[in-house]
């Protein structure tokens, strides 16, 4: 029997990057994925690629409205929900706080942390009905830092001493709350990213450093820790910050230093 099978999983950012590693890991594992994104094409060339039955909404989730007709959506075409995965964030601006505008601390706030407050206000009761779960996904550099993303990081922070309330105050209702914590990861996203690091040539050594294990890993590694953490095999789990980084925290600040990147 698959880890996952007959649950219906509203996956938010699941278009691109990590959360489309989700969704084809979660489809694979006997779920219905339900994706929410703001980025239609993305959004179109996933459910097509996941096929019949999963389903994409097209929706802002910083946007109340949005996330509450989502939520009713999926309620109305599948009549339940067992698993809320908050994937969706953005990393920019890259720069210390007093560089950091209004606007971009207000949009990195209100994509990676207050989308989290609305899925969770608007999906509490079905979670209640079904004895569901959350999920998070939240980074490393939430407990150890990062240079010129002060945003990004006090965001992430955030997400992980939420995840940690979320758990006490729904475990009465036998809903798990955990989040899992990437160091780095291939998507496009980086990639890209990395082409305009003053030493490109030398990114991708870099990123294999940062890790003991001895590279950086593709989507699929979280993606797999995910499909974990939403199944019955994690009953038992709560209030966690899975790190699947490798061991980038027991060496990562050496490997920043020896580098000559930007970050």
């Amino acid at each position: 029997m698959q880890l996952l099978t007959g649950k219906i999983i509203l996956l938010t950012g699941g278009s691109s990057g990590i959360g489309f590693e989700c969704a084809l890991k979660y489809a694979e594992a006997g779920a219905i994925v339900v994706i929410i994104s703001n980025d239609a094409p993305a959004l179109a060339s996933t459910v097509n690629i996941l096929g019949h039955p999963h389903h994409a909404i097209f929706a802002d989730i910083s946007q109340s409205a949005d996330v509450e007709a989502a939520i009713h959506e999926t309620l109305t075409k599948y009549g339940r929900i067992d698993v809320i995965h908050n994937n969706a964030g953005i990393a920019h601006p890259s720069t210390p706080l007093h560089e950091t505008s209004e606007a971009e601390w207000d949009q990195v706030m209100n994509t990676n942390l207050k989308s989290i407050y609305l899925t969770t206000r608007y999906g509490i009761t079905a979670l209640k009905e079904s004895r569901g779960c959350i999920i998070n996904t939240s980074s490393l550099v939430a407990e150890i830092g990062q240079e010129n993303h002060a945003a990004y990081t006090a965001s992430k922070g955030a997400v992980n001493t939420l995840t940690k309330s979320m758990a006490l105050d729904y475990a009465p209702f036998q809903i798990r709350v955990n989040a899992v914590a990437p160091a780095g990861v291939w998507t496009p996203m980086l990639r890209e990213w990395g082409k305009h690091q003053p030493n490109a040539q030398g990114f991708e050594q870099y990123m294999n450093d940062i890790h003991v294990l001895g590279y950086c890993p593709e989507g699929d590694v979280i993606a797999d820790a995910c499909v974990f953490l939403a199944s019955d095999k994690a009953r038992f789990i709560t209030g966690h910050i899975l790190h699947v980084s490798g061991g980038a925290e027991l060496g990562y600040r050496a490997a920043m230093q020896a580098a000559d990147v930007t970050l």
